[in-house]
């Protein structure tokens, strides 16, 4: 990351890691995209820390609303079988769906 003035710059290394990271392909005209669009992001994080809140009570939700929640109990009619769980694939390993790995040894 780069500094210009007071105002942080995510280079296109940057951006090129957090995609390596996150296990995104960029094309080059997405990591110039991402790089400009991020670097905005952080600005702006940066004017909002200058925001003095220490007055400012925290909260999660101002509606005083509620969530309305069920009990957890089971209900045996909606209960889904191995098996039938497992029948709309052929890509199975020990009675479980295969799927493409995600992490991968570097």
């Amino acid at each position: 990351m780069d500094i210009v003035g007071k105002k942080k710059i995510l280079t296109k290394k940057d951006v090129t890691h957090v995609a390596k990271l996150a296990n995104l392909k960029l094309t080059s005209d997405e990591v110039e995209k991402f790089s400009r669009q991020l670097s905005e992001v952080l600005s702006y994080i940066e004017e909002l820390k200058k925001v003095d809140t220490s007055n400012t009570e925290p909260t999660s939700q101002t509606t005083g609303l509620e969530n309305i929640t069920r009990s957890d109990e089971r209900q045996s009619q909606r209960d889904l079988l191995q098996g039938s769980a497992l029948s709309g694939t052929e890509e199975t390993y020990n009675g479980y769906f295969r799927v493409p790995a995600v992490l991968k040894k570097t």
